[in-house]
C-alpha cells in the first residue's frame, strides 16, 4: 500500500536508525515496529507510536515500510529441510553436489517413525539414525530433543557427535522456509528479548506463559509439537491480517525449540472464568452487554473478511486489564475443514448443520454466538446445564432451546433465540446482531469492579 494511504493502526518497520530525533520526531533503532496514529502535518509525514516505549512522534514515510502480512502459502514451512518418506539413495542424489554440511531429514523407511539425518561431509553422505523414545529425540544418546526443530537448532550451533556441523538446509522442492518469510515480513522476533514468566493456561496444543518482550507484558503461547507448529503457522499467517480493537493482537513469533506465538497480554483471563469468580455482586447487566457488543464488533470484522471462528466460546474470549473483551484463537479459523475430527467439536456451542454435516459457515458461528450470550449473561454458566453431550445433540435437533438465564433482559433472550433458528439462513448477521444489541444500550449503566 502506498505511504500515502496508511490508516491509523497501520504497522511499520524502520529502515534504518534515528536515534537523534528533534523534540516532535520518534526515535527508533532500525527493525523496531512503529503503528500510525494519524497524518501528520505535511506530505508524507505521520503521528506514530513505538510499539515498544510507547512514545509518540512525528515520522517520515520514508523511512519506514508497511509491516506486510504473510501469505497463508501451503508451502511455508518450519522444517524445509524435512523431505518426508524418501530412501536413503534418493537422499544421496538431493545432496547433490556435495558440500560439508549440506543436510536434510527423512523418515526411516527401515524403522518406522523414526528419522533420519542425512548429512554431507567430505565426498560422502553420513545417515545419522534418529530414535525416538520417552517422547525425546536423539542421534547419540546424550542430547536429547523434543523435536526435530529443535534438534536442527542445536546442530547448527554445535558439532556434538556429528561429523560436521550443519551448514545449509537443502530444501524440499515447493517449500519455503518460515523463519525468512516471517523475517523478511517483521514478524519474526528475537528469542534473547523474551523474558518467559509463569505459566498462566494450559491449551490443547501447549502452554501459555506470561512474559515481557522488550519491557512489553506479552503472552506466549508454546507449541512444541513440530506438526500442531505446522498448522499454527497457518494460524500465525491469518493472524497478521488482521487488526481490531476486539481481536486479541499479535505481537510476531519466535522459532526456537518449537513455535512460539506472542499476543498481547490479557490480564484477566477469559470471559466464562471473569463472570464466575466475580458474579452479580460485582458485575451488572451493563457491563454484561458490553461484552456482548464487543464481542459482537470483532465478529462482525471476521465477518466482513469472510473468516469463520469454529469455536466461538466464552472461553475464547479474553478480558483486558480496563474491561474490554477480545476474541482469542481466531486463526484456526483456516484450518481445513474438510480434515477436522467431529469427535472434538464443541458440541454445546456448535450448530446442527456443522454437527451434521461439518457445515461451518458465519451463520454457524452466530449460533455460537447465541451460545456465548448465554453463558455471559448466566455469569459464566455451563451452557445445557445436567445435559449430556448426547442429549443435547438429539434435543438441539428437536428444536429444544435452553431457558433464559436467571434475570436475563427479555429482549437480550430474544436475540439469543434469534440466533437458534435452525435454518442458518434465518439467523441474523453479526452486523444485524450488533444493531440491535447497540439499540440496547441506552437502558443500561456500564459502571463495573475489577
Amino acid at each position: 500500500m502506498a505511504a500515502k494511504g496508511w490508516v491509523p493502526g497501520t504497522q511499520c518497520v524502520t529502515k534504518g536508525d534515528h536515534t537523534k530525533p528533534k523534540p516532535s520526531e520518534l526515535g527508533y533503532r532500525k527493525g523496531d515496529i512503529l503503528t500510525i496514529i494519524e497524518a501528520g502535518p505535511g506530505k508524507g509525514v505521520y503521528k506514530a507510536q513505538h510499539n515498544k516505549t510507547g512514545e509518540q512522534g512525528l515520522i517520515s514515510a520514508s523511512s519506514v515500510r508497511e509491516r506486510e502480512a504473510i501469505r497463508v502459502d501451503p508451502g511455508l514451512s518450519l522444517m524445509p529441510w524435512f523431505h518426508g518418506k524418501i530412501s536413503g539413495t534418493e537422499a544421496v542424489k538431493k545432496l547433490q553436489p556435495m558440500e560439508d554440511g549440506l543436510f536434510l531429514v527423512r523418515e526411516s523407511i527401515r524403522h518406522p517413525g523414526d528419522y533420519v539425518l542425512c548429512v554431507s561431509v567430505g565426498r560422502e553422505v553420513i545417515h545419522y539414525r534418529i530414535i525416538y523414545q520417552d517422547s525425546k529425540l536423539t542421534i547419540d544418546n546424550s542430547e536429547f530433543f523434543y523435536n526435530l526443530i529443535d534438534m536442527i537448532e542445536f546442530y547448527t550451533k554445535n558439532q556434538g557427535a556429528l561429523a560436521t556441523m550443519l551448514q545449509k538446509p537443502k530444501e524440499k522442492a515447493g517449500t519455503k522456509s518460515a523463519e525468512v518469510e516471517l523475517s523478511k515480513a517483521g514478524w519474526l522476533l528475537d528469542i534473547e528479548k523474551l523474558a518467559l514468566g509463569e505459566r498462566i493456561g494450559e491449551g490443547e496444543f501447549g502452554a501459555v506463559y506470561e512474559g515481557h518482550y522488550m519491557g512489553q507484558k506479552v503472552a506466549v503461547k508454546d507449541i512444541k509439537c513440530d506438526v500442531t507448529a505446522q498448522a499454527f503457522l497457518e494460524e500465525t499467517a491469518v493472524m497478521t491480517k488482521l487488526q481490531h480493537k476486539n481481536l486479541v493482537r499479535l505481537h510476531g513469533v519466535i522459532l526456537h525449540n518449537g513455535l512460539h506465538i506472542v499476543t498481547e497480554f490479557m490480564a484477566k483471563g477469559n470471559l466464562g472464568n471473569f463472570l464466575r469468580t466475580r458474579g452479580r455482586s460485582i458485575i451488572n447487566s451493563g457491563q454484561l452487554l458490553r461484552f456482548a457488543l464487543d464481542v459482537c464488533e470483532g465478529m462482525e470484522y471476521l465477518e466482513s473478511k469472510k473468516l469463520v471462528h469454529r469455536d466461538l466460546a466464552a472461553r475464547n474470549i479474553l478480558v483486558s486489564s480496563n474491561n474490554v473483551a477480545k476474541i482469542s484463537d481466531f486463526g484456526l479459523a483456516k484450518i481445513d475443514p474438510k480434515t477436522s475430527d467431529n469427535a472434538k467439536l464443541p458440541v454445546k456451542w456448535t450448530a446442527p448443520e456443522a454437527l451434521r454435516k461439518e457445515k461451518f459457515s458465519t451463520r454457524s458461528d452466530v449460533w455460537s454466538y447465541g451460545v456465548l450470550l448465554w453463558e455471559t449473561f448466566s455469569y459464566g454458566r455451563q451452557p445445557y446445564p445436567k445435559m449430556s453431550l448426547k442429549e443435547v445433540k438429539e434435543k438441539v435437533e428437536q428444536g429444544y432451546h435452553m431457558e433464559a438465564p436467571e434475570n436475563c433482559p427479555a429482549k437480550i433472550y430474544a436475540i439469543m433465540r434469534t440466533c437458534w433458528q435452525m435454518d442458518p439462513g434465518k439467523r441474523p448477521s453479526f452486523h444485524k446482531l450488533r444493531e440491535k444489541l447497540e439499540k440496547e444500550l441506552p437502558s443500561y449503566s456500564t459502571v463495573t469492579g475489577s
